[in-house]
């Protein structure tokens, strides 16, 4: 097992290098001079050239990129030229908000997403596969900038019930000892009740953002699944043995439609890693996606280049995470390479 793992690790390196060739190309074709940018609307050509030298813009491409594999070979993914920090650290700081706001997300979908097509799929045109469909005709059809805006501005600022939806924690809270650098786990550790809900509420309107777009698949394959494993002979034959509907349901007919929702899973969990970045713009929270997404409109070339790797490395670590499911879900299945 671990040497197929290892084997699947070391074909994804040729994937990687192709990500980080057409990041290091497209973040070049990016319009404007970030040497220009950071010189100030005041600066003059000299030191504009001086900024171009220090950032090794005056080289050509194939040396420049060139010198970018070498610093990555060492770790060093470059300094952030709008904050004067490594990006590593920056990453390092800002990554578990994101991960802590998209683990959040895809629990609340499987959690309501889940049940919600199991029962459409044991009730077929009956209300509850009618709202399972209304739920999911909506999570697709409404962008999340709009949903999170929309949300925003009815639980806050009309009812009143939500916490202001700017950044992690209150700004009169103190932040718990890092730990995980995900609040909630920390705040546990810590053993401050308080800071948990003070954080747990701040998540609220930006998950229900984030999982409202996910469950909307994840609520349709279940459906799916469950509706063709639910007619299956052998599932027919548990029935007629005598044996109750929660064993049927959970036992024979969950179980065999675990892959193609695990599938799906992995998905909806690519999806999040995406959206992440408008959601974090909007609720102002402070995560690699609102990070890089600075970094773009600064054409700050490092921090850009250090996200998309970020999430490429997320998503290969996801889909071996997947292919090892498999195997627990299905025996019959085999981790190749």
């Amino acid at each position: 097992m671990l040497a197929q793992v290892a084997r699947r690790l070391l074909g994804a390196l040729p994937n990687l290098f192709g990500i980080v060739l057409i990041t290091f190309l497209l973040t070049r074709a990016l319009p404007g001079d970030p040497a220009a940018f950071f010189a100030g609307p005041a600066g003059t050509q000299e030191a504009v050239a001086e900024v171009r030298e220090k950032l090794g813009l005056n080289k050509s491409l194939p040396e420049q990129f060139l010198l970018y594999l070498r610093d990555l070979s060492r770790g060093d993914l470059g300094n952030a030229l709008s904050t004067g920090q490594p990006v590593r650290e920056e990453l390092l700081v800002r990554l578990p908000a994101s991960l802590e706001l998209v683990l959040a997300s895809l629990l609340f979908a499987v959690v309501v997403a889940v049940p919600l097509g199991i029962a459409a799929a044991r009730r077929p045109n009956s209300w509850v596969d009618h709202t399972c469909r209304l739920v999911t005709t909506a999570g697709v059809s409404l962008p999340t900038f709009f949903t999170g805006l929309l949300l925003a501005y009815v639980f806050y600022y009309v009812l009143g019930w939500a916490p202001s939806p700017i950044g992690r924690l209150d700004p009169y809270l103190t932040a718990p000892p890092t730990v995980t650098g995900l609040y909630t786990v920390d705040s546990l550790i810590a053993g401050e009740p308080r800071l948990f809900l003070a954080s747990a509420k701040q998540m609220i309107l930006p998950v229900l953002t984030l999982g409202i777009f996910v469950l909307a698949p994840l609520a349709r394959m279940t459906r799916a699944a469950m509706i063709a494993v639910l007619s299956a002979d052998f599932v027919r034959t548990a029935r007629a043995s005598g044996l109750s509907s929660t064993t049927v349901l959970v036992r024979y007919a969950l179980r065999n439609a675990l892959l193609p929702i695990v599938t799906t899973l992995g998905m909806v969990f690519s999806f999040l890693l995406g959206m992440s970045v408008v959601v974090e713009k909007v609720f102002a929270w402070p995560g690699v996606g609102s990070f890089a997404l600075e970094a773009l409109v600064a054409s700050d070339y490092a921090p850009v280049q250090g996200f998309v790797l970020t999430m490429a490395l997320l998503y290969t670590l996801l889909n071996l995470v997947i292919d090892l499911l498999y195997v627990v879900i299905d025996p019959r299945v085999r981790l190749e390479s």
